[in-house]
């Protein structure tokens, strides 16, 4: 049996963003516990050259709904980078996976020899599209789903491996 173009992007991201919005509720939890607000975290940073919680969030959103717009081939939605609060970055998270899940798997499956042009500051780059997944769409939304983890770690959250891969069943 192959693993698909879509189950090898769809459900991860899914997955992930779903872990990425049970840390805010934990947060949000940890801050009430310890009677601050939850807007301390928004602009938490884990060195002075770092994106903020906020940013890091939006990009692995924007990782998400790119890669399977890119591969599907259609428009993904605008979103504006306004967040400015937990519900905020949870709307994003949720109107995030909708899109993904809202790609039909047909659309996704077969990309793997396809060209997929990738926009960049120093200009586009073209990639196939089994490597853009693998080596650079799912590295990027992994790095930026572990660096909003490790700055709610790093700020008192109680959060574990076992929150991070969640249940396995």
């Amino acid at each position: 049996m192959t693993i698909s173009m879509h189950s090898a992007s769809v459900p991860v991201f899914t997955r992930m963003l779903g872990h990425l919005g049970q840390w805010l509720d934990k947060a949000e939890a940890h801050a009430q516990a310890k009677k601050f607000d939850t807007s301390v975290f928004l602009s938490a940073r884990l060195a002075p050259d770092m994106l903020p919680l906020t940013k890091q969030i939006q990009i692995a959103c924007d990782a998400a709904k790119f890669g399977v717009a890119r591969l599907a081939g259609v428009d993904a939605p605008k979103f504006d980078d306004s967040e400015a609060s937990f519900a905020d970055l949870r709307e994003r998270i949720r109107k995030t996976v909708d899109f993904v899940r809202s790609v039909p798997a047909e659309a996704v499956d077969g990309t793997d020899a396809k060209d997929v042009v990738v926009p960049r500051r120093d200009g586009n780059i073209t990639l196939k599209g089994e490597f853009y997944l693998k080596h650079y769409v799912l590295p990027n939304f992994y790095f930026h789903v572990t660096t909003a983890y490790a700055l709610l770690r790093h700020n008192g959250v109680e959060l574990g491996k076992g929150d991070y891969l969640g249940a396995l069943s």
